[in-house]
């Protein structure tokens, strides 16, 4: 499990936007690159070529699950 430490300082590489933990994966907040890093072993793979680019509705669920805008 990702400590809230590290989360806290955590960032989208592209737009520097803060993140949420979502299971396996880190959300960028940034609506317009929509971007979701995976998590691998504790260990989040924030290289943008390998970040996946959510559809708006599905980012934007997951910004209301937690109290995003």
């Amino acid at each position: 499990m990702m400590s809230k430490d590290l989360l806290d300082i955590l960032c989208c590489p592209e737009t520097k936007a803060d993140l949420v933990l979502d299971g396996d994966f880190l959300v960028s907040t940034d609506k317009e690159t929509r971007r979701r890093y995976r998590i691998e072993d504790d260990i989040p793979i924030m290289l943008i070529e390998e970040s996946e680019q959510l559809s708006v509705e599905e980012w934007t669920e997951i910004m209301k699950k937690y109290g995003k805008k």
